[in-house]
């Protein structure tokens, strides 16, 4: 028997198997290709299965996401973007076995409530920042999904200063200006040489000009977005994950100095903004989480499919 946890990421894929004790072990990775996108998903699952009939799969996907629906539609697998039903294939795939199904976000918060920073917290924002934004919600000690389960999707906040266009079709989304892919992106624009989030953070502590300014841009943006989030949410904590947030002072000093700026309001002074202690992995762990679960820990939000 066995339990997996699939992470549908924004240019990777990442399933593993999920043991007794809720540790996803067995983790395989591939790009997410430009066609064919399920079936490389299909045979990545497979692998991992191994052969053993599988009882449960907890599925984290980039966003947006129906839930209810069982349907994921990520901005920058343009396959899938138009929408594809994740909770059907991966039923007919493992029949009879349970499927749930979270935005990523709410996956990573599931994480970080159950092994990281929101151990015994109530209220508060999950984001990871990598090559894209996103985020989940702890509303009164559970994690909320919303509506059509894009709660805490924090990446299309609007921040004020830059008219950046966005994959979404909106403009000036923190997401289109702080992400690790669009920071190295405006870093090019300006002259700069590397290539990715990675190069542009190591750029930026080796004192080059161009990256810390890169830094520096989005680090303030993401502190206006974390502060408008936390006046309308009255939450007293964030927690920051994902590679790109893992970029350092460069990153971190300026979105700090954003956060105290505009965190002004009595409720949010003491908001506590801080690094995840949880590897790049959360919202595998988080969908492992979910995979395990004796019951839907988002309640009734038509989440659950049990095979065919």
């Amino acid at each position: 028997m066995a339990v997996l946890a699939l992470d549908i990421g924004a240019t990777k894929f990442a399933a593993g198997s999920v043991d007794d004790a809720g540790r996803v072990t067995a983790v395989r990775r591939s790009p997410v290709p430009a066609a064919g996108v399920w079936e490389v998903c299909r045979d990545l699952l497979l692998a991992v299965a191994g052969g053993e009939t599988v009882t449960a799969v907890g599925i984290g996907s980039a966003g947006p996401v129906d839930v209810p629906a069982g349907i994921t539609g990520p901005l920058n697998i343009p396959e899938w973007r138009s929408g594809f039903g994740i909770v059907a294939a991966v039923s007919a795939l493992f029949p009879g076995a349970t499927v749930r199904f979270a935005i990523d976000g709410g996956c990573l918060a599931l994480a970080e409530q159950d092994s990281g920073a929101l151990r015994g917290v109530r209220n508060a924002l999950a984001m990871t920042v990598s090559s894209g934004i996103g985020g989940g919600l702890l509303v009164d000690g559970r994690v909320s999904l919303g509506r059509t389960g894009n709660a805490g999707h924090i990446g299309h906040i609007v921040v004020p200063g830059w008219d950046v266009p966005c994959a979404c079709g909106g403009v000036g989304c923190v997401e289109a200006v702080a992400s690790g892919m669009s920071s190295a992106r405006w870093a090019r624009e300006q002259g700069w040489t590397g290539e990715t989030g990675a190069e542009l953070a190591q750029a930026a502590r080796g004192g080059d000009p161009i990256a810390a300014a890169a830094l520096a841009r989005a680090g303030t943006a993401l502190g206006q977005a974390i502060s408008s989030a936390a006046a309308l949410l009255d939450i007293d904590t964030v927690v920051v994950g994902g590679g790109f947030a893992h970029s350092g002072e460069p990153l971190w000093r300026p979105l700090l100095a954003a956060v105290d700026r505009h965190a002004r309001l009595n409720f949010v002074r003491g908001l506590r903004v801080e690094l995840s202690r949880l590897d790049e992995g959360a919202t595998l762990v988080g969908a492992g989480v979910l995979a395990r679960a004796r019951k839907d820990p988002f309640g009734s939000t038509g989440t659950e499919s049990v095979g065919f």
